[in-house]
Protein backbone atom coordinates (compact mmCIF):
# COMPACT_ATOMS: atom_id res chain seq x y z
CA UNK A 1 0.00 0.00 0.00
CA UNK A 2 3.16 2.14 0.56
CA UNK A 3 4.59 1.66 -2.61
CA UNK A 4 1.23 2.34 -4.21
CA UNK A 5 1.10 6.06 -2.29
CA UNK A 6 5.10 6.76 -3.15
CA UNK A 7 4.18 5.87 -6.80
CA UNK A 8 1.43 8.65 -7.09
CA UNK A 9 3.57 11.01 -5.90
CA UNK A 10 6.51 10.67 -7.46
CA UNK A 11 4.10 10.66 -10.62
CA UNK A 12 2.29 13.76 -9.52
CA UNK A 13 5.88 15.57 -8.88
CA UNK A 14 7.04 14.51 -12.36
CA UNK A 15 4.03 15.83 -14.00
CA UNK A 16 4.75 19.05 -12.00
CA UNK A 17 8.13 19.03 -12.88
CA UNK A 18 7.73 18.95 -16.68
CA UNK A 19 4.67 21.48 -16.68
CA UNK A 20 6.62 24.02 -15.06
CA UNK A 21 9.76 23.26 -17.55
CA UNK A 22 7.05 24.10 -20.22
CA UNK A 23 5.79 27.13 -18.58
CA UNK A 24 8.83 28.61 -17.96
CA UNK A 25 10.81 30.71 -20.88
CA UNK A 26 13.78 32.53 -20.47
CA UNK A 27 13.71 35.32 -23.47
CA UNK A 28 17.18 37.33 -23.86
CA UNK A 29 17.15 40.92 -24.60
CA UNK A 30 17.28 40.74 -28.02
CA UNK A 31 14.41 38.93 -28.50
CA UNK A 32 10.54 39.14 -27.24
CA UNK A 33 7.91 36.30 -27.12
CA UNK A 34 4.69 36.90 -28.79
CA UNK A 35 2.44 35.00 -26.94
CA UNK A 36 -0.94 33.26 -28.52
CA UNK A 37 -3.81 32.41 -25.85
CA UNK A 38 -6.09 30.03 -27.38
CA UNK A 39 -5.20 31.25 -30.66
CA UNK A 40 -5.93 34.94 -29.78
CA UNK A 41 -2.59 37.67 -29.47
CA UNK A 42 -2.10 38.73 -25.98
CA UNK A 43 0.83 41.05 -26.77
CA UNK A 44 4.73 40.44 -26.45
CA UNK A 45 6.59 39.25 -23.35
CA UNK A 46 9.96 39.57 -22.46
CA UNK A 47 12.76 39.99 -22.21
CA UNK A 48 13.79 37.88 -18.78
CA UNK A 49 11.98 34.75 -16.50
CA UNK A 50 8.16 34.56 -18.81
CA UNK A 51 5.59 32.31 -17.44
CA UNK A 52 3.33 30.34 -19.95
CA UNK A 53 -0.11 28.02 -19.62
CA UNK A 54 1.03 25.09 -21.10
CA UNK A 55 -1.63 23.89 -23.61
CA UNK A 56 -3.26 27.08 -23.53
CA UNK A 57 -0.20 29.66 -24.57
CA UNK A 58 2.04 29.48 -27.93
CA UNK A 59 4.95 31.59 -28.21
CA UNK A 60 6.65 32.88 -31.21
CA UNK A 61 9.80 34.11 -30.73
CA UNK A 62 11.12 37.67 -32.37
CA UNK A 63 14.61 38.73 -32.68
CA UNK A 64 15.07 42.70 -33.05
CA UNK A 65 18.45 42.80 -33.88
CA UNK A 66 19.51 44.48 -37.07
CA UNK A 67 19.43 41.08 -39.50
CA UNK A 68 21.67 40.94 -42.92
CA UNK A 69 21.08 38.85 -46.08
CA UNK A 70 22.41 38.69 -48.90
CA UNK A 71 20.67 38.38 -52.15
CA UNK A 72 22.04 36.10 -54.87
CA UNK A 73 22.92 37.96 -58.55
CA UNK A 74 20.01 39.48 -60.27
CA UNK A 75 19.56 40.65 -63.63
CA UNK A 76 18.14 43.91 -64.04
CA UNK A 77 17.27 46.05 -66.88
CA UNK A 78 18.03 49.78 -67.89
CA UNK A 79 15.79 52.42 -69.21
CA UNK A 80 17.64 51.64 -72.76
CA UNK A 81 16.54 47.96 -72.63
CA UNK A 82 20.07 46.75 -71.50
CA UNK A 83 20.94 44.23 -68.79
CA UNK A 84 22.84 44.91 -66.07
CA UNK A 85 23.49 41.99 -62.81
CA UNK A 86 23.45 42.96 -59.67
CA UNK A 87 24.29 41.28 -56.36
CA UNK A 88 23.60 43.10 -53.00
CA UNK A 89 23.17 42.77 -49.22
CA UNK A 90 20.08 44.32 -47.51
CA UNK A 91 19.55 44.97 -43.70
CA UNK A 92 16.21 44.84 -41.35
CA UNK A 93 15.30 45.26 -37.94
CA UNK A 94 12.18 44.36 -36.65
CA UNK A 95 10.31 47.38 -34.28
CA UNK A 96 7.43 46.29 -33.65
CA UNK A 97 7.44 42.18 -32.78
CA UNK A 98 3.67 41.96 -32.65
CA UNK A 99 3.08 43.75 -35.98
CA UNK A 100 5.43 41.37 -37.78
CA UNK A 101 4.48 38.56 -36.42
CA UNK A 102 0.53 39.53 -37.01
CA UNK A 103 0.26 41.72 -40.13
CA UNK A 104 2.84 39.06 -42.57
CA UNK A 105 2.85 35.05 -42.78
CA UNK A 106 6.63 35.56 -43.57
CA UNK A 107 8.41 38.65 -42.46
CA UNK A 108 12.27 38.22 -43.80
CA UNK A 109 10.61 36.83 -47.00
CA UNK A 110 8.63 40.17 -47.27
CA UNK A 111 11.08 42.32 -46.85
CA UNK A 112 13.58 40.50 -48.97
CA UNK A 113 10.82 40.73 -51.80
CA UNK A 114 10.68 44.93 -51.20
CA UNK A 115 14.40 44.97 -51.03
CA UNK A 116 15.12 43.37 -54.50
CA UNK A 117 11.97 45.45 -56.17
CA UNK A 118 13.08 48.67 -54.68
CA UNK A 119 16.85 47.74 -55.94
CA UNK A 120 15.35 46.90 -59.26
CA UNK A 121 13.42 49.73 -60.25
CA UNK A 122 16.21 52.38 -58.55
CA UNK A 123 18.83 50.56 -60.39
CA UNK A 124 18.29 51.95 -64.03
CA UNK A 125 17.46 55.45 -63.08
CA UNK A 126 20.35 55.80 -60.38
CA UNK A 127 22.52 54.39 -64.00
CA UNK A 128 21.72 57.36 -66.20
CA UNK A 129 22.17 60.08 -62.80
CA UNK A 130 25.83 58.72 -62.56
CA UNK A 131 26.94 58.84 -65.99
CA UNK A 132 26.99 62.44 -67.37
CA UNK A 133 25.58 62.82 -70.96
CA UNK A 134 28.56 64.06 -72.66
CA UNK A 135 30.82 60.79 -71.83
CA UNK A 136 28.54 57.40 -71.69
CA UNK A 137 30.27 54.91 -71.39
CA UNK A 138 28.93 51.02 -71.86
CA UNK A 139 26.15 50.69 -70.18
CA UNK A 140 27.52 47.50 -67.93
CA UNK A 141 30.41 49.89 -66.57
CA UNK A 142 27.80 52.54 -65.61
CA UNK A 143 26.20 49.75 -64.11
CA UNK A 144 29.41 48.48 -62.80
CA UNK A 145 29.95 52.54 -60.86
CA UNK A 146 26.97 52.35 -59.23
CA UNK A 147 26.53 48.93 -57.85
CA UNK A 148 30.30 49.52 -56.38
CA UNK A 149 28.77 50.15 -52.60
CA UNK A 150 28.54 47.53 -50.48
CA UNK A 151 24.98 46.93 -50.50
CA UNK A 152 21.59 48.15 -50.79
CA UNK A 153 20.58 49.71 -46.97
CA UNK A 154 17.02 48.72 -46.81
CA UNK A 155 16.00 48.99 -42.94
CA UNK A 156 12.51 47.82 -41.73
Amino acid sequence: MDTLIYCIIGAVILIGVVVLGNAIRIVPEYQRLVVFRLGRCVGEKGPGLVLLIPIVDRAVRVDLREQVREIPQQTSITKDNAPISIDFLWFYKVLDPTASVLAVGNFELAAQGMATTTLRSSSAASCWTMCSPSVRPSITSCALASMKSPGAGVSR
